[in-house]
């Protein structure tokens, strides 16, 4: 009994048999537990965790396996572009061509955009009337004998004979003076590529230099404050006025963007052509069609002798064919351009006695929803409007001011502004006013005239002049109603009024007109 119970004594206490979950779960626990230690130990790379060494290493292998496929993509672009220039040699003469065509910069860009823009835009009947781009025109009979007359050179000191320009040229004295921009003697296109803008020739500075000699001193025809212009030849002997802008204070950049801009698309037989331009590099060239019968300031007061080639019914053709092309800048273009430098030296004659008014530096463009522009007072002293010249607000009224002033020298032969003369006739629009009060207006006629014009014909010029040059700017008439009036034949109402209110020097806002130039349909046509 003793014995037995030792023996149960010394026996193990009795387990349960584990089950199957029980048998796995210390297995599992010490697994992860293993794992999540071993990736938490700390390496000998700056201590860093097991875990986070790893991770960087997955992270650098996909940012090399990504940089891998770009350099690959890219070596297999550039293997496609070399074999395309194997089969396109660079030489070609079409690539050549492609290759001296410089990059336009911002600003054409910019005039590239509102040239397409103008072109969607359906133009007014006026405007579809005179812009054709390769439309013939028919010159009209020579005038007899004159025609073939020089141009004459002008006193020394005063200004620079030229043969053809469409700048205005200054003295050092600070006297205004403008060469001639010419007739073309080519075709109406100067070259046989079409530029960026739609119209005229993409000159590159090595075909202007070639065309001018290098730039020679002996083909310069004009100069001035921003500019110099050169007679050219092309390659097709086409004979061209380069002018090359200087650069001033960004001046020249602002003028030739406005040239462009304003008479770039203007297709009219009395305004001045423009037939390409150059912008490379620092230079910017203008190049207009050449005229080689000088302007009108020449033929007004060169040394012509004693007798002047310029008779009556010429120098009216010459006053009708300027302000065709004025109206035709004033309301047969939206924007309409005002061109601020209307003078005699500005408008250049061709062999026929046509007149075409040039250099449009100063022009400005007014939209149709702005009655007027407020700007920096520029022009030439004794052409400029006395509202504009005290307010600095320009529009197309300037215009018709200055154009009045023209009238006046064309009858008189007398400058604008002359200080050689006595003190009273020192104003060539304040003398004549007071010679219409002294009715002494038969007197006021240039003597070089070899044939006067009828006291009629002349009282009938004298009233458009002095409408034109009116203080009030708001009775001034435009453009298309001088053109009705310098066309009536039957200016008898105009003539009395005239004779009996024009006598009176300070009476000039009587010849305002109230419809200012509402014109009908058929006037319209008449300014082309």
């Amino acid at each position: 009994m003793v014995e037995q119970r030792r023996l149960l004594a010394e026996a193990p206490p009795h387990q349960p048999h584990p089950s199957r979950h029980q048998q796995g779960a210390p297995s599992s626990v010490w697994s992860a537990g293993y794992l999540n230690g071993w990736l938490s130990q700390r390496t000998a790379v700056f201590g860093i965790r097991l875990w986070v060494l790893i991770g960087i290493a997955v992270g650098a292998a996909i940012v090399l396996v990504v940089v891998l496929l770009f350099v690959r993509l890219s070596r297999r672009r550039r293997r496609r572009d070399d074999l395309a220039s194997n089969l396109y040699p660079a030489d070609t003469k079409i690539l050549k061509q492609h290759l001296q065509q410089p990059t336009p910069p911002k600003d054409i860009q910019e005039i590239v955009r509102r040239q397409q823009q103008h072109q969607q835009t359906p133009p007014p009947p006026a405007a579809q009337h005179g812009v054709q781009l390769a439309k013939a025109e028919t010159a009209p009979p020579p005038w007899p004998q004159q025609q073939r007359a020089q141009p004459p050179v002008l006193a020394a000191g005063s200004t620079r004979s030229t043969a053809a320009s469409g700048m205005s040229t200054t003295t050092s004295g600070g006297s205004e003076r403008d060469g001639a921009t010419p007739r073309s003697t080519g075709s109406a296109s100067a070259g046989p590529e079409v530029s960026h803008l739609g119209w005229g020739h993409w000159f590159t500075l090595r075909e202007l230099e070639e065309a001018t000699d290098g730039l020679a001193e002996e083909n310069v025809i004009g100069e001035g404050g921003y500019g110099i212009v050169y007679k050219g030849t092309l390659q097709n002997s086409a004979l061209v006025a380069v002018k090359n802008l200087l650069n001033n204070r960004g001046q020249a950049e602002k003028e030739f963007k406005v040239e462009v801009e304003a008479i770039g698309r203007v297709r009219h037989k009395n305004l001045v052509r423009l037939l390409g331009y150059c912008v490379e590099g620092a230079y910017r060239m203008l190049v207009y069609e050449y005229v080689d019968n000088g302007n009108l300031d020449q033929w007004l007061h060169g040394d012509v002798g004693e007798v002047s080639p310029l008779t009556w019914d010429i120098r009216m053709n010459i006053l009708l064919g300027t302000a065709k092309g004025l109206a035709y800048l004033h309301e047969g273009l939206e924007p309409k351009v005002v061109h601020r430098d209307i003078k005699s030296s500005n408008i250049l004659i061709d062999q026929q006695w046509n007149a075409k008014v040039s250099d449009f530096g100063l022009a400005k463009l007014l939209c149709s929803e702005r009655s007027y522009v407020t700007t920096r007072v520029m022009g030439t002293f004794g052409y400029v409007a006395p509202e504009y010249a005290s307010t600095g607000m320009l529009n197309e009224r300037s215009d018709v001011y200055s154009f009045g002033v023209l009238i006046l020298e064309i009858i008189t032969g007398r400058s604008p502004v002359d200080y050689t003369r006595a003190p009273g006739e020192v104003n060539l629009v304040e003398w004549l006013k007071t010679m219409v009060a002294e009715r002494k207006v038969e007197e006021v006629v240039d003597p070089k005239l070899a044939q006067k014009p009828s006291p009629k014909v002349l009282k009938r010029a004298l009233l458009v002049a002095l409408r034109c040059v009116d203080p009030d700017g708001h009775k001034r008439p435009k453009m298309g109603h001088v053109i009705h009036m310098l066309e009536m034949d039957d200016l008898s109402r105009d003539d009395k009024k005239l004779g009996r209110d024009a006598y009176a020097p300070q009476t000039s806002d009587r010849y305002g007109t109230k419809e200012g130039g509402n014109f009908s349909k058929r006037d319209n046509q008449r300014y082309r």
